[in-house]
């Protein structure tokens, strides 16, 4: 019997990352289960930065470009792309990861074509639908359609009980993050060479993202915070990776263009970014992925939100939540760059997010899932009228 086609569902970095382990654990299956990855085109250099890194490729580029039209047409393109790209290809199961609108679309339209759909990273919750915006909203959506959740944590996969999901849905895996580090190894070299003018012995290094949506405004005064803290301890260089995003990219450049001991860099390859998280000293980041790979790396992350869908990395005692207020960064990280006491621990926690075998444990599960289920139609072999133009690389 040939290979069951698992579609695996890419349209921002953090979804290649977190899903090239899962993709490498069903390839080692031993024939019972083949990734077919699908990249819709919401990143689109960014997605391919990562699958470069991961050596993956697509088996089908949709193409729907992320224009300035608006969420709600992003999921409207997404969703009816993949709609026909799931009737061409009637895989045995859809994975999704996370919480973008890619994956929400994702799981809409695997529902719609009754496809068996699975969640990684299931169950995160914020309690509130404007932090993060909108992925509080997609992981929602996506619940409430998945038949299969795997969640990284146990408090995950307690917020699925609470919403009423089957405990034989639901399956505590650990974070695909984790698998996605080990299979990327420490570096000497960059590929960014402006890396290499970093004087990583001397200095002290803080590595900075901000570009969560309902930061927006926010920037400024984060920004701000920068300023004061480069001006405050002339031995730190903050490392600041510019969003491709021109509503950040604008406010970013404005401000810290030019600033003593601030470095402003384009979007870094993971594994640079993966090798700066390994010499840095401190982090200061309102992205979710980051929250789970400091820790990884026993590193302090001051985190730039008012709240988390990640409370692990508060209890673990690696992350605290300090907010956009430019006093509350510029207190906090002042605290850690001048009390070795406050900054150590900060690092005796253990990581919460896993062993680095969740992927495995999804692709077990997964497999005895399908082993009850009915295989669906062989692929067809006319292409639909709206999937002609897709890129088959």
């Amino acid at each position: 019997m040939p290979p069951r086609r698992v579609c695996l569902v890419l349209g921002t970095r953090p979804e290649v990352i977190k899903l090239a382990p899962v993709a490498a654990a069903l390839r080692a299956t031993g024939g019972e289960l083949s990734p077919f990855v699908v990249t819709t085109g919401q990143h689109g250099e960014m997605v391919d930065q990562a699958l470069r890194s991961f050596g993956l490729r697509p088996d089908v580029q949709l193409g729907v470009a992320h224009t300035a039209a608006g969420i709600g047409t992003l999921f409207d393109r997404v969703a009816e792309a993949l709609g026909s790209c799931f009737h061409e290809v009637r895989p045995a199961a859809v994975l999704v990861q996370g919480d973008t609108t890619s994956a929400a679309a994702a799981a809409v339209s695997a529902y719609g074509s009754s496809l068996l759909l699975g969640h990684v990273e299931a169950g995160l919750r914020s309690g509130s639908l404007q932090e993060p915006f909108p992925e509080e909203l997609n992981r929602r959506m996506i619940g409430c359609v998945a038949d299969l959740h795997f969640a990284p944590t146990q408090r995950a996969a307690e917020n699925l009980l609470r919403e009423g999901v089957g405990a034989e849905d639901v399956l505590v895996t650990g974070n695909t993050v984790v698998d996605a580090l080990r299979m990327m190894p420490a570096r000497e070299r960059f590929a960014d060479p402006s890396l290499h003018d970093v004087d990583w012995a001397a200095r002290r290094i803080v590595l900075v993202t901000a570009h969560r949506r309902e930061n927006w405004r926010r920037l400024p005064d984060v920004c701000d915070a920068l300023v004061q803290l480069a001006a405050r301890f002339p031995d730190l260089e903050l490392l600041v990776p510019v969003h491709r995003n021109p509503m950040v990219g604008r406010v970013v450049r404005a401000r810290l263009g030019g600033v003593r001991g601030v470095r402003l860099l384009e979007p870094l390859e993971y594994g640079d970014l993966l090798e700066v998280l390994r010499r840095c000293h401190l982090v200061l980041s309102d992205s979710g992925g980051l929250q789970e790979e400091a820790p990884s790396f026993a590193k302090p992350i001051l985190i730039l939100r008012e709240c988390t869908e990640r409370p692990e990395v508060l209890t673990s005692g690696f992350g605290v939540l300090v907010g956009t207020d430019t006093r509350t960064i510029v207190d906090a990280a002042s605290r850690l760059l001048t009390s070795d006491d406050a900054y150590a621990a900060m690092l005796g926690g253990r990581n919460p997010f896993g062993d680095g075998r969740a992927s495995v444990r999804i692709a077990a599960a997964l497999g005895r899932r399908l082993s009850t289920r009915v295989m669906p139609p062989t692929l067809s072999r006319r292409t639909p009228r709206s999937l002609r133009g897709i890129t088959h690389p």
